[in-house]
């Protein structure tokens, strides 16, 4: 079930790993950069407020138009000269981060080439920005000029920020999608623990890291029932890149499970509320591919198994790194 580049005792083989860095550069292009991707939300909220609060009647038009205009208009508008900017953008994001990534078993997972393989990148944290690593322009992680990550279908439904993230390569994580990248061989990548993995962030336990992934089925569902590969992926020192606070309580839990995200308030790089994240070096572990058989009829106990394998295969990937990434003091758990 496990194709992976362990030898005959269990352990890894760490000669075949394959590491790739970039030097980090957070100085003013980089950092324009990236507010150009994850400085969105800050932009439409000062921009509704403003509207809202202080601007004139003309004003207000004028933004209220233009953030009609961008939900009407498709995501990937304007089309090409959106996707370079995205590139771009993605390109300099690698230097605000000094992006490293370290893949396993690149020969296991070459292996699958022509099949979608799902990545599973755990974990969420505030937002969950390390999985720009599989951006293809990067060209980090086999999978193609098709590789795309999805992500909450709450970011689509928001003008601007729906551009944005088209062009950056990502799409919703709906079923439709999910399954229909899967019957066209498409890899990608995607949070399986969501935004509920937020709702158990703890400032009072920072050594915490809390996955939310015990009743998450559903993907190994769909694998099964594909024969799709599936990798775990663990980033490391997304926690601490922004500051926050959130009410809690189950009624806000079972609203952000509606809405699909969680309303909060979050500040990054000099305290600007929902500016861009602190320039952490990022480091993105990529784990070897979990074989998964094609089955006609998913059966539950299959699932369970299944499950339980990949986050087995997870967790044994976080103590493989952890000491080396600085993490030797932090505790992973599964909830």
């Amino acid at each position: 079930m496990k194709n992976g580049a362990e030898n005959s005792s269990g352990s890894v083989d760490s000669s075949k790993w394959k590491v790739s860095k970039t030097p980090q550069d957070s100085g003013f292009i980089p950092s324009i950069a990236v507010t150009l991707w994850l400085g969105w939300n800050g932009i439409v909220l000062c921009l509704f407020l403003y509207a809202i609060l202080f601007a004139s009647r003309l004003e207000r038009t004028i933004i209220f138009g233009l953030m009609t205009l961008s939900l009407l208009l498709p995501p990937d508008f304007p089309g090409k000269a959106g996707h370079r900017l995205g590139d771009w953008i993605m390109l300099k994001a690698e230097q605000y981060f000094g992006l490293k990534t370290i893949i396993e078993d690149e020969e296991g997972i070459l292996k699958y080439s022509g099949k979608a393989i799902i990545y599973a990148f755990s974990p969420h944290d505030m937002l969950p920005f390390g999985v720009f690593a599989f951006n293809p322009i990067l060209n980090r992680v086999p999978g193609g000029s098709a590789m795309h990550c999805l992500m909450t279908s709450a970011i689509f439904n928001i003008p601007f920020l729906k551009h944005v993230y088209t062009w950056v390569k990502a799409k919703p994580v709906d079923k439709k999608t999910f399954m229909g990248r899967l019957h066209k061989n498409k890899s990608f990548t995607f949070c399986p623990g969501g935004v509920q993995e937020v709702i158990l962030l703890d400032p009072q336990k920072p050594d915490d890291l809390v996955l939310f992934l015990q009743n998450r089925k559903g993907f190994i569902k769909l694998a099964l029932s594909t024969g799709s590969p599936i990798v775990p992926v663990f980033g490391f020192h997304l926690d601490g890149t922004f500051g926050y606070w959130f009410p809690r309580g189950a009624l806000v839990e079972k609203f952000s499970r509606m809405i699909g995200f969680l309303p909060l308030i979050y500040w990054g790089r000099f305290g600007i509320p929902f500016g861009i994240p602190h320039p952490k070096k990022l480091t993105i572990v990529i784990g070897s591919p979990i074989d998964v058989p094609k089955m006609d009829e998913v059966t539950n106990e299959k699932v369970d198994e299944y499950h339980q394998l990949f986050v087995d295969e997870l967790v044994k990937l976080f103590e493989r790194h952890k000491h080396s990434e600085g993490y030797g003091n932090k505790r992973l758990k599964i909830a």
